[in-house]
Formats: C-alpha cells, sequence, structure tokens
C-alpha cells in the first residue's frame, strides 16, 4: 500500500513538472496565453495539495469486530501497521483507534484469520472468519505411533502416585479453533481423601477456611470441552460451587460480612438434610475502590508458548489494562531462565505504554519461578501503597523447573513475603503440563485467589465483570465454625474444602492463616446432615464408653430456645489494615430444613451433585446427571451472562460421554 501510494505521488509530480513546462513555453510564445497558464498551474498545485492532505488525514476510528455468526469477540488486537499504535475490542467487541487515512489497520485475535483493511474513513466494521487447518499429527498412543487428522481424545492410561500428589502421564490430542496439537499431559493434581460423615457425639465442631477460588470449575469445564472426563483430583467441589454468583443479601452495619444459611432436604439421599451456609462480602463502588500497586508476573518460559498460553496472557491483560485508573500502578516482571522488569511501575491511564510492553513479550527458554515471584515481591515493595491494594498477578502454567521449583519450597516462600502487605493472585493458562498443586498452594499461602483461564471469555469474567471480587479484599482470614447440636443431628458432613480444614483451636487463633474475601465475592459451603432417628449407614463409630449418659442424650426443655437449633455458624475475619478478629453468629433452626429450596439452593445442588458424580463420590447416593439438569434448570434464575446455561451444556455433555 504504502509502494502504490509514493508511486502515485511520483506520477503526480511528473505531471506536474510537464504541464509547468508547458505552460511557460506557451507564455514565452505569446503574452495572450499569461492568463491561461496561470490558471493551469494553480489548479495544479491545489490538485497536489488536496492530495497530500487527503493522504495526511487522521481519525478516530471506530467500529465493532464480530465473527461469521454476528457474535461480537472480545479482546482483538487492532494494530495500526507498521507502528506502536494499537488497542483491543472491549466486552461489545467495540474498539477506537487513532490512523491517518490510507493506513492499514491489522486486526488479529487467537483462531482467526488476520485481517488487514485500508483506512479509508472513521467507521469500520469487520467480521473475522475462523482459522480452521487440519495438520497430519504423529500421535504416541501407548504402543506405537499413529498419524491422524482429526481430533481424538486421551489415548493412554499409565497413572502414578508422585511425591503427595497424582501425576497423569499419558499423551493427549488437544482440539482448538486454530489447529489440532499434540501436547503431552503431564498435569498435578493434589491428592486428597473426601470429607466423611462424622460423629456429633465424638466431634460436634467442625472448622473450615473459606475458599474463594474458583479455578476448577475453570479447568474441568477446559477437559470436558475436549471431549474427556477430568481426574478426580482435579474436581474440588467447593470451587465448582463457588464459580457462580448467589442472590445473597448485602451486609449491613459495622461488618463487611454478612452470613446466609437455607436448609432443605438433601437431594442425592431424601432421608438426610442439606444446609447451606453462604457468606457476602461488602460490595464497593468501582469509583470508590482504593489506589492499586499492582505487578503482573508473567512466566515466559518455553512452555508457555501457544496460543492458549501466553498469547491468551497478554490478551487478559491488555482487558485489565483498559479497566485501570490514573491512580493505579503498574509494573511488569516476567521470568524464564532468569527474572527481569520489562516495565518499571507505570501510571494506570498510560495504557499505550503498557500493552506495548506486554504486546512485546515472546516465550522461550525454562523456568525460574521462584526467581521471578521474589523480584515482583521487590518491585510491589518498592512501590508499596500503604493504604492501597498491593498485589502481585502471576500467569503462568506453574511449571517451574529452575531454583526454587517444588511445592514446599513455594509455600515456605510465600507465607514469609505475605507479612509485607503484598497479596498474590494467580492465573492459570495451558494444557497438558497444567501444575494445579502448585498454584492453588500459592494463592492460599499468598493471601489471594486462584482462577484458570481457558479463554478470553474466561479472562473477561475474571478481569472485567469480577473486577472488583478479584482484586480488592474487604475482609481476610475468614473462618467458619459450625457446632451442630445432638438433640437434632446424628452426623455431619462437609462437602468439599478438603485442603481447608482446621482444628477446631485454629478458629480463635488470630496467627492461623485462613481465606479472603474481594468485593461482592459470595462464598458457599454445604453440609450434608443424618437427622436423629436415622442411621449413620456410612462407618460411624461406637458409643464412646466414658462418656456421661446426660451428655451422650441431653435432656432439652421445651420453653428452651436452645432447643429450637439445629446448628450454629460462627464466623471470623479481620479487616484488611487489622490483626484482632472479629466474630459473628447466627443459629439455623431445624423446622428450616422442612422449607422448600430457592432456586438458588436447587442449583447449588445440582452443581454439588455433579461434582460427586465427576468424582464418583462415596456419597453421591442416587444422584445421576439427568437430576442434575433438572435440577439446575429449576435453579435458572438471574443467569445474565448465561454461566448457569453453560454449566447445564457442560453437564448435557458429560451425560452423552457416559452413554
Amino acid at each position: 500500500m504504502k509502494h502504490a501510494l509514493n508511486q502515485s505521488k511520483n506520477q503526480q509530480s511528473s505531471t506536474v513538472e510537464f504541464m509547468l513546462m508547458y505552460s511557460i513555453q506557451r507564455i514565452l510564445g505569446g503574452w495572450s496565453f499569461r492568463m491561461q497558464a496561470f490558471k493551469i498551474m494553480l489548479l495544479l498545485i491545489l490538485t497536489v495539495g488536496a492530495s497530500s492532505a487527503m493522504y495526511g488525514q487522521k481519525f478516530l476510528v471506530s467500529g465493532k469486530v464480530v465473527d461469521e455468526q454476528q457474535v461480537e469477540i472480545i479482546g482483538v488486537s487492532v494494530q495500526v501497521k507498521g507502528t506502536s499504535v494499537s488497542t483491543i475490542t472491549d466486552i461489545k467487541g467495540e474498539y477506537k483507534i487513532s490512523a491517518e487515512k490510507g493506513k492499514t489497520l491489522v486486526f488479529s485475535y487467537i483462531g482467526y484469520v488476520k485481517k488487514e483493511l485500508t483506512v479509508v474513513g472513521p467507521s469500520m466494521n469487520v467480521v473475522l472468519t475462523p482459522d480452521i487447518i487440519t495438520l497430519n499429527e504423529c500421535v504416541v498412543v501407548g504402543y506405537g505411533v499413529q498419524k491422524h487428522t482429526a481430533v481424538c481424545g486421551s489415548v493412554s492410561n499409565v497413572r502414578a502416585s508422585v511425591g503427595g500428589f497424582r501425576k497423569r502421564e499419558n499423551y493427549l490430542i488437544i482440539p482448538s479453533v486454530h489447529q489440532t496439537i499434540v501436547a503431552e499431559d503431564q498435569e498435578e493434581y493434589a491428592g486428597f481423601k473426601e470429607n466423611r460423615f462424622i460423629s456429633v457425639a465424638t466431634e460436634a465442631l467442625s472448622t473450615f477456611s473459606l475458599d474463594v477460588d474458583a479455578a476448577s470449575y475453570g479447568n474441568i469445564r477446559r477437559v470436558i470441552n475436549l471431549g474427556q472426563k477430568p481426574a478426580k483430583d482435579a474436581v474440588r467441589i467447593e470451587e465448582m460451587i463457588n464459580y457462580f454468583s448467589y442472590n445473597y443479601a448485602q451486609p449491613t452495619g459495622d461488618h463487611p460480612v454478612n452470613i446466609v444459611t437455607e436448609s432443605a432436604i438433601c437431594p442425592w439421599n431424601e432421608k438426610h438434610k442439606l444446609v447451606r451456609i453462604g457468606v457476602k462480602a461488602k460490595e464497593i463502588p468501582s469509583e470508590k475502590l482504593p489506589a492499586s500497586n499492582l505487578v503482573f508476573l508473567i512466566d515466559v518460559s518455553g512452555s508457555m508458548q501457544g496460543a492458549n498460553r501466553l498469547e491468551l496472557v497478554k490478551s487478559s491483560l491488555k482487558l485489565l489494562s483498559n479497566n485501570l485508573r490514573e491512580k493505579d500502578r503498574v509494573a511488569i516482571v516476567v521470568y524464564a531462565g532468569a527474572a527481569g522488569v520489562v516495565l518499571q511501575s507505570t501510571a494506570g491511564n498510560d495504557k499505550q505504554k503498557i500493552i506495548e510492553a506486554i504486546e512485546n513479550l515472546s516465550a522461550g527458554g525454562s523456568t525460574a519461578g521462584g526467581a521471578g515471584i521474589q523480584l515482583a515481591y521487590k518491585i510491589a515493595e518498592k512501590n508499596l501503597m500503604p493504604n492501597g491494594n498491593n498485589r502481585i498477578i502471576l500467569c503462568t502454567d506453574g511449571d517451574f523447573n529452575v531454583g526454587i521449583s517444588s511445592t514446599d519450597e513455594l509455600e515456605t516462600m510465600i507465607e514469609a513475603k505475605r507479612k509485607t502487605g503484598v497479596y498474590l493472585t494467580v492465573f492459570g493458562y495451558g494444557m497438558g503440563n497444567y501444575k494445579d498443586n502448585k498454584l492453588q498452594t500459592l494463592a492460599q499461602k499468598g493471601n489471594g485467589n486462584h482462577a484458570y483461564i481457558d479463554n478470553i471469555q474466561e479472562a473477561n469474567k475474571v478481569l472485567v465483570n469480577e473486577f472488583g471480587s478479584t482484586m480488592y479484599t474487604v475482609a481476610k482470614d475468614v473462618k467458619l465454625q459450625i457446632e451442630f447440636n445432638p438433640a437434632y443431628v446424628n452426623a455431619y458432613r462437609l462437602v468439599g474444602y478438603e485442603s481447608r480444614l482446621l482444628n477446631k483451636e485454629d478458629f480463635n487463633d488470630d496467627t492461623k492463616d485462613a481465606g479472603e474475601l474481594g468485593s461482592g465475592h459470595t462464598v458457599t459451603a454445604l453440609y450434608e446432615i443424618i437427622p436423629v432417628g436415622v442411621e449413620n449407614t456410612f462407618g460411624g463409630v461406637d458409643k464412646l464408653k466414658y462418656q456421661s449418659k446426660t451428655k451422650m442424650k441431653p435432656i432439652l426443655k421445651t420453653d428452651d430456645v436452645l432447643s429450637q437449633e439445629m446448628l450454629t455458624v460462627k464466623l471470623r475475619y479481620k479487616k484488611p489494615d487489622e490483626e484482632n478478629s472479629r466474630k459473628l453468629e447466627i443459629p439455623v433452626l431445624a423446622s428450616d430444613a422442612n422449607k422448600a429450596a430457592s432456586k438458588d439452593f436447587k442449583f447449588i445442588m445440582a452443581v454439588a451433585m455433579f461434582g460427586q458424580l465427576l468424582k464418583d463420590s462415596d456419597f453421591k447416593g442416587n444422584a445421576n446427571y439427568n437430576q442434575v439438569i433438572d435440577y439446575a434448570k429449576a435453579g435458572i434464575d438471574n443467569d445474565e451472562h448465561g454461566y448457569r446455561r453453560e454449566f447445564i451444556r457442560l453437564v448435557e455433555a458429560v451425560n452423552q460421554l457416559e452413554k
């Protein structure tokens, strides 16, 4: 285009020279032609000037980018070709960029054909087409080598227990819109035993830390969309439940958190009761959120090469950068074989500088994750905002292999660093070598949260729609302790939260670390209860020989208020700038268990059943996928973004896989 433009200008210049010479000759030949020559020269000068002005005209170009089905595409990179001027499309698929007429705009997005268009005016709408390439692939199948041109599923079955976690060693063909990829599947998940029923006679208290993470749901969704069932240890039911938001009442008064309870008949075992305990964090309007001191810590090692790894990281962080304000600051640290700073702390409104630094990243080399974390904390502490939100955002597949790399070493380092007042949020990317066990530990010990991002829509959910709850803590070290009344409860089981269990003494110990709640966060826990009079067929224990009969069979008075309570929920939390905890307490009446379940509760039941079926839980009872779908459909209420409907589609897909 540039060559054609220069050629056109040269032709115009030659024409001008010829006409000028011709005019001069006519003038010299006779004064009668003087006025005619003057007119010709003036006309040519105006023509050339207008042409030059046309090519230099600058527009604020705007438009929308959609796919062939006219669906808006979020996060499309829009760049003025040959320059560093760029932007990305917002949640409506719209963009704005300054460009001269005649320049070329380049539109690129993972899985779509790159498109180049010439700027002809201030409005340009674009349609991108999928980039579908079928490649011959050499696939290891455990017994030989085969060639495939079609998308397949998992093809090997070697499994081994390694160092306290389950390591999957097989080979996987991973389909994507862009191309068929062969990747070695070496994903790692922390192993844990499912919570069992506990007799109230032997232990009336249940204590655990809240878990605000939602990485498990995003990860199993990715596996299901590949046509497979996830590894059992990849399924953390509490994270599946907490992926979704629920209609819990806002906190009132001085407390930034509120407790909500509900009980009903358990859908997978009608002889049992199910109690949900919800916690709602106070919502802070975005304009009132404190200033942020952020450090993007980005893994640029060789394992991060690919469209669903570093390229997706870059698109995700550009979405986040678009939400930053002038008072926010961002630095960028990267690590591969070593760690380095690619952007010193920069004002959030200097978006072009931040996005340009992100866009220039490329992957290669080994993975010195520990060195990267240490450098990121150093930069965050250097720019610490005493009354602000100080946070490192780590983007990685968790495959650390240089320096500090073991889960125990990383845990020790993060525990020491969290005392600085800097929190650590972890975003997991990639597939095939995803190290979920490491990333879960980092998030838990770093007073942050953990999400798995498998596409730009998930990045938009976490970094745009849930920006406040992801980035701004309103309560830290949040712990729950439930006391069960033996007059009504024979035994109880906490559904999920296996990695968050605490000793009963930890509840009143303010030195014990626990979970953090962000602005507007909703967190839910479920207890399955075996009522008094119903036999515990899941093991149980013999009656204690040395317990008094009075203690085993409490004598309750009919006029005693306590006699109506099935259990009591106690919650402890600290304000972000305090070290002494505060306590909330709320009873749950036994009569509440006879009420019909709300729509939110029905959907929660569906998610819990789905998780238990995926895990092949010992406690799944008579649950089946059709029942999950029915409860989920009954629980669709406020589904503005379609997350609940997407859940139903996942369950339907697994149901077909089972058949």
